[in-house]
């Protein structure tokens, strides 16, 4: 066992001597000339320039690296290092290379003056101030300098002391001077999402990923400025690529834990309004909200469904008070909308007028036809609220689908058939039945319905309130005729009616 272990340990090491072989004879074929002879530092320098001027970047890093191997004490090997590296961005190993140049060439006055210039780009100002120092003739630049520093030493003691609006006001000074200084681009995210400035942040942590894509509290605080918007999948795609670098950052793991649990339970909520549980989904609704009621961008739209719930569930005064916390934080439009539809649930029809009157005061120019639209329906409500209100006497809502309307008329012409109301009801009954009857007409007809809605009269020759053109009871034996007619066609039993 332990003779193949050497077997295949001396393959290896052949292996890696021969592709180590191979390489620099490559590395030496590169560095010869047209005759055959090796190149000199001068000639590698020769093919270097024409390599980065035609944009070929790697070769002519190489050529240069390889000048540098043979004269390693030539500050201009170092400097054309520096050149490329500058042009690739790798602004690091720029630097590093420009420094090593100084270093073997301190009196050159343009390589001193290529560094200052390269750490202000950077934010190193206060570096960059002790580098220009030396150089004369550059006033202007020296005082960019200095000021940069300043500015960013003012910053710094801004972000110890958290004062975020003054720590923002320094840094964006600072970044007037710099071009690519990350840790600065960073800080100034940091403080724009303490200031609330939360597309500011995220555009801030954009540009840090974009030179620096391991950054992982960029991941970190990109996420949570969207989660503050209210973009919880954006949020929880930005932790889990910072948990793809480091499963363990605590940052990231905890962002996309919490965001989970807020989102677990609003889908509980979303699940049970669909099924028609309004109560759960309230509850659902409101335990997501309770996590942390801070995050607005969350609870406002959330509020809304909340208000549609209770609408749903004829809790109307509920809706009215859940809508006007919604308005009272923040008049929006789409908040006076479910304002006025709660307060027209609850027929509160003026209210509801000035309600839709104010939303199309605060309506931007593209919405301005919407919110007229529905100044103009709460109008119609009112003005029907004083004669025959067909969504009344059906007890629906007037957003009430085709199904609400043929079940609640189904409910209702039973409730009141004046077969099942006898004695002192009788004539009350026969009354409700007709008008139970005529609701069920107008608001079954889209056509009719749209007249009715618009205020517009729904019959020929129709007065103050409706005029049926049917037999209510003709057309109660037909409506529930067809219903068992329809049950007896799928194979299932025969509807009969039956009172008492």
């Amino acid at each position: 066992m332990t003779m193949t272990v050497t077997i295949k340990l001396f393959v290896s090491l052949f292996y890696l001597f021969v592709a180590t072989a191979v390489a620099q004879q490559a590395q030496a074929q590169q560095q010869q000339d047209a005759g055959g002879a090796p190149m000199s530092a001068g000639k590698l320098r020769s093919k270097g320039e024409e390599a980065f001027i035609s944009g070929q970047y790697d070769d002519a890093l190489q050529h240069y690296r390889d000048a540098v191997e043979l004269e390693p004490q030539n500050a201009l090997n170092h400097y054309k290092l520096f050149r490329v590296h500058q042009r690739m961005r790798k602004y690091s190993d720029a630097l590093k290379n420009l420094g090593r140049a100084l270093e073997l060439k301190p009196d050159s006055k343009d390589y001193r003056l290529q560094k200052v210039k390269l750490l202000k780009s950077l934010g190193q100002c206060e570096e960059a101030l002790v580098v220009v120092q030396p150089l004369e003739g550059q006033d202007e630049l020296t005082e960019q300098v200095k000021s940069c520093a300043t500015d960013i030493a003012a910053a710094q003691q801004m972000i110890f002391k958290e004062e975020w609006q003054e720590a923002a006001h320094f840094l964006d000074r600072a970044m007037k001077h710099v071009e690519q200084a990350s840790d600065l681009t960073f800080q100034r995210a940091q403080a724009l999402y303490h200031l609330g400035d939360y597309y500011g942040a995220i555009s801030d942590t954009g540009r840090v990923l974009k030179a620096h894509s391991q950054h992982l509290e960029a991941y970190e605080l990109r996420g949570k400025a969207y989660f503050r918007l209210g973009d919880h999948e954006t949020a929880t795609n930005h932790y889990r690529e910072g948990l793809k670098l480091d499963p363990e950052h605590k940052g990231c793991k905890a962002g996309h834990r919490f965001v989970k649990s807020i989102e677990k339970k609003k889908k509980r909520g979303d699940d049970a309004y669909d099924q028609g549980k309004n109560e759960d989904a309230i509850a659902h609704w409101w335990e997501a909200i309770n996590i942390d009621q801070s995050h607005i961008a969350f609870f406002r739209p959330t509020l809304l469904k909340i208000v549609k719930a209770h609408t749903k569930l004829g809790q109307h005064d509920k809706a009215i008070e859940e809508a006007e916390k919604h308005v009272n934080n923040q008049e929006t439009v789409e908040g006076l909308y479910a304002l006025g539809g709660a307060q027209q649930g609850a027929e509160k029809y003026e209210e509801a007028v000035r309600t839709f009157q104010r939303a199309m005061e605060v309506a931007p120019d593209d919405q301005k036809q919407e919110a007229q639209q529905k100044a103009r329906e709460a109008e119609v409500a009112l003005k029907q609220s004083k004669e025959k209100n067909y969504y009344k006497i059906l007890g629906i809502a007037r957003q009430a689908n085709s199904k609400e309307i043929k079940k609640a008329y189904r409910e209702m012409a039973l409730k009141w058939h004046p077969d099942k109301n006898t004695g002192d009801t009788k004539e009350e009954a026969e009354k409700m039945f007709q008008d139970i009857s005529e609701a069920y007409e107008v608001l079954s007809s889209d056509d009719l319905r749209g007249k009715y809605d618009r205020g517009e009269a729904v019959f020929e020759n129709q007065g103050g309130g409706g005029q049926q053109r049917h037999n209510p009871h003709q057309f109660f034996n037909q409506h529930f005729q067809q219903r068992g007619q329809q049950q007896q066609q799928r194979g299932g039993q025969r509807f009969h009616v039956k009172y008492g």
